[in-house]
């Protein structure tokens, strides 16, 4: 059965990495066209707007925005979106400059960039929409080891190079009766600002301040290792190096078959890297936006059972007014569908966590709102 899933999973993945060149989302089409299968529900897909809809900016939701396009498409005709997997801090700094209708983030605007983007929100600013939840994995390719167990002092030292092989003592303390091998450990971290790696680095500092002494941030603080481009190039390093570690999302390691880390977070038992621990930890998440911003501020450092503290949430970024006249209408239908209930079912077998219902339906209120 578990290889099973992983094809069909290689094959929705495929087949939404074949349409990112330019992706076709289509308004006002017939209801009765609901695409090829496995597509999730799109009898609730309210179609609007047409021509081009530029987006670009996380890699984390890559293949979400894959899967999603692929189900709108099935019903609409008339607006084709291209979303380019740019990373979060590209995709940010391309809508401040007024080249795409929205952004893709794997963190929250900060205050500067919403100062900024009043110059480009007309009578408004931007905010943050959670989207996509899920747990960023901590993939492994350590020969003859299948479980692996760390706690948050042992990453933070793994990913500053103070622990730099795999049968370091403080590894083996966490692994009784696994047989560690005397190999270099190869860490790999993004060479892209991205908001995988703040959501990372932010667990580390909340969870192992004095293993990791670097504040958070979209970009690499830590020393040494090697780094590749987005969660696509540091998750294939991992599937091909001997003694690699590197954090992605847990859908490139499901699609690629990596071995995940459990984490040991103080409370009974290690927790695993999965949708339905992940949505544990969001689920403790305090709102942190205000009026139409729906920014939340996740629980890194909880001990809660069964709860896998490194999760982010990728966030659309647009205006809560001042959108561009010409995408807007698009823009609000294509986010709609992604934020309902199909659109948010669809995503489990992917390997994310779907918003919590009660966050989902103000995301839904801000999306209705935008002008």
């Amino acid at each position: 059965m578990k290889l099973q899933r992983n094809n069909r999973l290689r094959a929705i993945v495929a087949g939404g990495l074949a349409l990112s060149g330019a992706l076709v989302l289509t308004a006002c089409g017939s209801d009765n066209n609901t695409g090829g299968g496995g597509a999730a529900s799109t009898g609730n897909i309210k179609c609007d707007g047409k021509g081009q809809l530029l987006a670009s900016g996380s890699s984390a939701q890559k293949n979400a925005m894959d899967l999603w396009t692929k189900n709108y498409g099935a019903k609409c005709k008339d607006v084709k979106l291209n979303y380019k997997a740019t990373g979060s801090g590209a995709g940010i700094q391309e809508w401040l400059q007024g080249k795409t209708a929205f952004a893709g983030s794997d963190s929250a605007l900060k205050p500067e960039e919403v100062a900024s983007s009043k110059k480009m929100c007309k009578g408004g600013q931007g905010i943050n929409l959670p989207m996509v939840g899920g747990p960023i994995a901590i993939g492994f390719n350590v020969p003859g080891v299948d479980k692996l167990t760390l706690d948050a002092e042992t990453l933070g030292k793994i990913f500053n190079s103070d622990i730099k092989s795999w049968d370091d003592p403080a590894i083996k303390k966490l692994n009784p009766g696994v047989k560690l091998p005397s190999l270099k450990i190869q860490a790999f971290h993004r060479s892209d600002e991205s908001g995988t790696t703040d959501n990372f680095t932010k667990y580390l500092k909340a969870a192992a301040p004095k293993a990791w002494p670097h504040e958070p941030g979209k970009a690499w603080e830590g020393k040494g290792g090697q780094s590749a481009d987005g969660s696509s190039g540091v998750s294939s390093q991992v599937k091909q190096v001997s003694g690699a570690i590197s954090y992605f999302e847990l859908s490139y390691a499901t699609a690629n078959s990596i071995k995940t880390v459990d984490l040991d977070t103080g409370a009974s038992q290690p927790v695993k890297a999965t949708v339905d621990n992940a949505s544990k930890a969001i689920a403790e998440a305090k709102p942190a936006g205000s009026g139409k911003d729906q920014a939340l501020d996740l629980a890194y450092d909880t001990k809660a059972a069964g709860a896998y503290p490194i999760t982010l949430v990728t966030y659309e970024i647009a205006c809560d007014k001042g959108n561009k006249a010409g995408t807007l209408k698009a823009a609000k239908s294509f986010l709609n569908y992604a934020a309902s209930k199909d659109g948010q079912s669809a995503l489990k077998e992917l390997g994310y966590a779907p918003l919590p219902d009660a966050i989902a339906a103000k995301v839904r209120d801000s999306i209705s709102s935008l002008s």
